[in-house]
């Protein structure tokens, strides 16, 4: 038996701080409704239904101007949902897909012509069985010539072991919610300095969202600032940030994504490093034909 899924926060407050204009949040997702996109059969996790219309008012309450949708595992690679967003968004989305290693050229291109950047790939222990890595490989060198990247997602544990897969592969790739490194564990960790390692790779990009899956501490999840701080400060501009809405899978201490918003504050008080943060970096790598 599933575990029941928590409900979305139901009134994130606004914000304290202003967003610059063109903010983007490059981490959120769109599940269902249910009625209209079933979820995968062979899901791990049965989510609220959390549609387009909802997502369209959380970010105009918090002064998000774009986005990046991410599939998530409980639409497996039926990618319906998010780009029936991306199409009803009026050019201010874009997608990062789930595939499998036979997808065809011509669905490849619908989903590039769909608004698709990107393939995600898991390594996540309650998601279920990590990706192949031989389907990784196969996957990667299709996707390169479409200029789009790999986004990975990976318990911290696993990083040791996939530090050298990952680079061997011959395309951008960004590091979901900064590599799922334990906060009570400090900055000196080695999953934390692996990390670290894997970004002085000018390949790798790092989302620093996900302070309510990292955090130990709770609400206001300060304790994972250092981190996301730490990435901002070092990689500037190759960070990106996001609500990770609708927050599946988290069980306990449902984060009010007008909080989140707030922490900015903490992880990119100087003006220049949020601006690449929100506006820069999301441009340049979901948005680059449209900026010449």
């Amino acid at each position: 038996m599933q575990p029941a899924a928590l409900p979305f926060h139901p009134s994130p407050k606004a914000p304290e701080i202003r967003l610059p204009a063109g903010a983007c949040d490059a981490h959120c997702h769109v599940f269902g409704p249910s009625a209209r996109f079933p979820f995968a059969p062979q899901r791990t996790y049965t989510p609220v239904d959390a549609p387009k219309e909802t997502l369209f008012a959380l970010h105009a309450k918090l002064g998000i101007d774009r986005c990046v949708l991410v599939q998530a595992s409980c639409h497996g690679t039926d990618n319906a949902a998010m780009l029936d967003m991306i199409a009803a968004s009026e050019g201010r989305c874009r997608g990062v897909a789930m595939v499998t290693a036979d997808v065809s050229d011509a669905e490849l291109q619908s989903l590039h012509d769909g608004g698709v950047r990107g393939v995600r790939f898991n390594f996540v222990t309650h998601l279920g069985e990590d990706a192949d890595l031989d389907a990784v490989r196969a996957i990667t060198a299709r996707i390169a010539p479409l200029g789009w990247h790999a986004v990975v997602h990976f318990d911290a544990d696993r990083l040791e072991t996939l530090a050298p897969v990952l680079k061997s592969l011959p395309l951008t790739m960004v590091i979901d919610h900064m590599g799922r490194v334990d906060a009570s564990l400090g900055v000196d960790q080695p999953a934390f300095r692996m990390l670290l390692d894997l970004m002085a790779d000018e390949r790798f990009w790092v989302k620093v969202c996900g302070s309510e899956r990292i955090s130990r501490a709770g609400p206001p999840f300060h304790d994972a600032v250092p981190f996301a701080r730490s990435l901002v400060e070092r990689f500037p501009e190759r960070v990106l940030w996001g609500t990770d809405w609708p927050h599946p899978n988290i069980r306990k201490n449902m984060p009010d994504d007008g909080a989140l918003v707030d922490l900015l504050a903490l992880i990119a008080p100087d003006e220049a490093h949020l601006h690449r943060l929100l506006v820069d970096n999301p441009t340049r790598l979901y948005w680059s034909e449209t900026t010449g």
